[in-house]
């Protein structure tokens, strides 16, 4: 096999939003085929009639958009081995049934559901370890099956699985040899009485018709290869190659759930990260390029991803690191990037959309007043509310007794001169000049640079902790400043 012919797939089920877990899968396939120069499939498992919806495909497929996955084949994009939806592909089962009826390697089971538990209830009372469907259809004369399916008894298709079968073996990429013995494996299911494939018979079909080479997924399904290799085998199939990403848990070391906080791809987009935060950090849970290097574009994720890096061990959520890798992205993005994705988050602040596009530069600035400061996106609106108060200030009770209310600290006198200065039209509203007089006023005043800008912080931000002050008050308007010191003026020391 040559690198471009390798082909992987990620057939999520649409049961709900994309987890976090399937999307690490959907980026180990992705990464896995473009550094081999291979094929990237998309296909939708949806047999689930009560659980499958189409609202919930379009959930998936807009999270693998914005992770930026671009599928080669799949819903939208079509290919030559589709339709790419299992209610689509019905037909092909349907094939793959008869092609075994006519081998022989299948029979029809008439035992009901009652009479299975029955039997699973009966050796459980006796102590007996209950080994599975005891093959009491197996032998049934096919003639007489023949004539019960002709008289419409209800019915299943099971695997006739060899009676001289050796151990299942294979190669798994991550945990090396594999083996399980044969006899413990009952005669599984493939079709169930209403017509409708099994998930071990539907995947098997889906990925040998669709070329699949690497089958990379969770190790939830490990239990599962050995039953499909048998279906592999009985249909004559070539079986691929099978590598099973270890478990992704919470701090607590418990498999990761919603008692950890956010679970899909969505929440965390709605809490602010950055795609190429989430690729990234989720490309590490499990997977190292060097076993030190943490940022790692995609481009080179893209280049440089193998199996052979995979590990075996279970994997931990570090929300406090995925917090640090968001804010790495962010200083390094540049305001234009920044502006893009925080364009929404501007908006809860108190920007408009017309504002945004009127000037687009007034707000790339802002950019550099919280590159720094940012972890994720759903804390702009807080950090740079105060720049669209307008004339309004909401002062903080607390840093107005600590700041403005100091004893000794001549906050009103500071004040009252720093807005002369302000309020001084011959002097540039821009950052540096402003904030050069206005420390002329410490030598001035006899007083201390924290003593003099604090309190302007406090009466036009509101707080004593903002980003840079006149870096913010450059990008606000001269009269709504001096309109703020006026109000501070007037609300604290009541002139």
């Amino acid at each position: 096999m040559t690198a471009s012919e390798v082909r992987v797939r990620f057939a999520p089920s649409p049961t709900g939003k994309l987890h976090i877990g399937g999307a690490r899968t959907a980026i180990y396939n992705w990464a896995f085929a473009r550094a081999m120069g291979g094929t990237f499939v998309l296909r939708i498992e949806d047999t689930d009639p009560t659980r499958s919806t189409e609202e919930n495909t379009q959930i998936i497929l807009r999270a693998m958009r914005w992770l930026g996955l671009d599928w080669d084949e799949g819903p939208e994009a079509g290919g030559e081995y589709g339709p790419y939806t299992q209610t689509e592909r019905l037909d092909t089962y349907r094939e793959a049934l008869e092609k075994l009826k006519a081998e022989g390697k299948v029979y029809p089971c008439f035992c009901s559901k009652e009479e299975l538990d029955a039997k699973r209830a009966a050796a459980e009372q006796n102590g007996q370890a209950y080994c599975g469907y005891d093959r009491t259809c197996r032998d049934i004369d096919p003639e007489e099956a023949q004539r019960r399916i002709d008289a419409g008894e209800e019915h299943v298709w099971r695997l006739k699985v060899p009676a001289d079968h050796g151990p299942i073996t294979f190669e798994d990429a991550v945990y090396g040899p594999m083996e399980f013995p044969a006899d413990v494996m009952d005669d599984l299911i493939l079709v169930r009485s209403d017509g409708s494939p099994t998930y071990n018979f539907a995947v098997v079909c889906d990925d040998a018709n669709m070329r699949i080479t690497h089958v990379i997924r969770g190790d939830d399904h490990l239990s599962n290869t050995p039953r499909q290799i048998l279906i592999y085998e009985a249909l004559g199939y070539p079986t691929p190659t099978f590598a099973h990403l270890s478990m992704i848990l919470g701090g607590d070391g418990k498999k990761l759930s919603k008692r950890h906080g956010a679970t899909s791809v969505e929440e965390y987009r709605d809490r602010g990260y950055l795609p190429d935060t989430m690729v990234n950090f989720l490309a590490l849970l499990g997977w190292s390029l060097d076993g030190e290097t943490t940022i790692i574009p995609r481009d080179v994720l893209c280049r440089e991803f193998s199996l052979e890096r995979i590990t075996k061990k279970d994997a931990v959520f570090d929300e406090t690191k995925l917090n640090w890798m968001n804010g790495q992205y962010i200083q390094h993005m540049g305001a234009s990037e920044w502006l893009k994705a925080a364009r929404s988050w501007l908006v809860q602040a108190g920007a408009t959309e017309a504002d945004i596009d009127a000037d687009p530069e007034r707000f790339m600035k802002m950019y550099a007043l919280v590159a720094e400061r940012l972890q994720r996106f759903d804390e702009l609106p807080e950090k740079l509310a105060y720049l669209f108060w307008g004339p309004e200030v909401t002062l903080d009770e607390k840093s107005v007794k600590k700041v403005l209310l100091k004893e000794g600290a001549r906050a009103e006198e500071a004040l009252r001169a720093a807005r002369d200065i302000i309020a001084d039209e011959s002097i540039a509203w821009e950052c540096d000049p402003l904030q050069d007089t206005v420390r002329g006023l410490c030598e001035k005043l006899d007083m201390k640079a924290k003593f003099v800008f604090q309190p302007i912080r406090v009466a036009i931000c509101g707080n004593m902790v903002s980003p840079p002050l006149f870096e913010s008050v450059e990008l606000m308007d001269r009269a709504d400043v001096v309109a703020r010191i006026d109000t501070t003026l007037k609300e604290v020391f009541g002139a």
